[in-house]
């Protein structure tokens, strides 16, 4: 089922500034980009989406499940950008261990951690330390722990911050394939090279407010008539930047 944002508000502290207003939207099918500057909201909206925040209105649900539900908690998974390696663990006990702790049961949780280090290519590094993985690896490790417990939304917190441009595309390759019709992606990025051609959608976040949301292709015809193949994410990016929720093109 997928998750849906209805009239949510959300600021920080009592008398803050409020970060997302009135906001309406509803994770699609498939690999979604989340677009926008650093400050728009993405990951708060991200940590909604997770449960981890409850909105000051509105509601965050998915299905007949209010974020409030335990049971919602167990659709969804949030890997922040950072990811800890913890003192002591393997790759395999760091995932069992996340499973543990969204309540599946150690034997199970441990066969599943194994069974999702597959899934990320990661299988044969099971054993190793998770403080002697690589960068790289170790974002692979993060993506394992949100798939150990079968969640069918995966919520990417600017996950690809501070790759070089081939570590990136493998990366997007990875998310790609984890994306189907029972597992929906939503990735959060302020870097336009992030958009890669295989995602389905693309949602522009700006100022707390969505000024964009549909099919990648969509996306790139906002990019103004001669723009240049090469430069189309970017000039669509830059048209959509100057909108405001008057003027939401869906």
């Amino acid at each position: 089922m997928s998750i849906s944002f209805t009239s949510c508000s959300f600021g920080y502290g009592r008398k803050g500034t409020l970060i997302l207003a009135d906001l309406n939207y509803t994770v699609p099918e498939g690999f979604t980009v989340l677009l926008g500057p650093n400050g728009a909201g993405k990951s708060t909206m991200l940590k909604l989406a997770s449960g981890l925040y409850q909105p000051h209105s509105g509601t965050v649900r998915s299905g007949n499940l209010n974020s409030r539900d335990p049971a919602y908690l167990q659709q969804v998974a949030w890997m922040p950008q950072t990811i800890i390696p913890m003192t002591g663990l393997t790759a395999r006990e760091q995932v069992a261990y996340t499973g543990w702790l969204k309540g599946m049961k150690r034997s199970d949780a441990w066969d599943a951690a194994l069974a999702a280090l597959d899934r990320v290519n990661m299988a044969d590094q099971a054993g190793k330390k998770a403080k002697k993985l690589s960068g790289g690896q170790l974002r692979r490790v993060g993506v394992a722990s949100a798939l150990v417990h079968g969640a069918n939304t995966l919520l990417l917190d600017e996950p690809t911050a501070g790759m070089d441009p081939t570590q990136r595309r493998v990366f997007r390759d990875l998310i790609t394939s984890l994306a189907t019709d029972r597992v929906r992606v939503l990735m959060s990025t302020h870097d336009i090279a992030d958009l890669a051609d295989e995602a389905d959608q693309v949602t522009v976040l700006r100022a707390g407010s969505i000024t964009f949301t549909g099919s990648t292709q969509a996306f790139l015809a906002r990019a103004p008539y001669g723009t240049p193949e090469a430069r189309r994410a970017e000039a669509a990016y830059t048209a959509l930047s100057d909108l405001t929720p008057a003027h939401e093109p869906w």
